[in-house]
């Protein structure tokens, strides 16, 4: 992972994928409650796919963000070829899921 010292572009957005997260959180200690109760498979299986899909559109925000602030500014500084490769590799990742 690159670890970079300026503003990250999702900064604008920190507090509501702060939420999403949050509720994430809420979700999964949910599914541990559920099988520590040993309940249904089906209704366990229902509430990991839910939690998959949310991590994923949180994924997709973050990358968004990247694109519009990022990328975006990487173009204009003619710097591009980095950040493209780079999200080129964060799109074949979330894809592969």
């Amino acid at each position: 992972m690159s670890e970079q010292t300026h503003q990250h572009s999702y900064s604008q957005n920190k507090d509501a994928l702060l939420k999403r997260l949050n509720r994430i959180e809420g979700q999964v200690k949910g599914i541990q409650k559920m099988i520590e109760g040993d309940r249904y498979c089906i209704d366990v299986v229902q509430q990991l796919t839910a939690v998959s899909s949310a991590i994923s559109e949180v994924s997709l925000a973050v990358l968004q963000s990247h694109i519009e602030g990022c990328v975006s500014n990487a173009i204009k500084a003619d710097h591009s070829e980095h950040h493209i490769e780079e999200l080129m590799a964060a799109i074949r990742k979330a894809i592969k899921r």
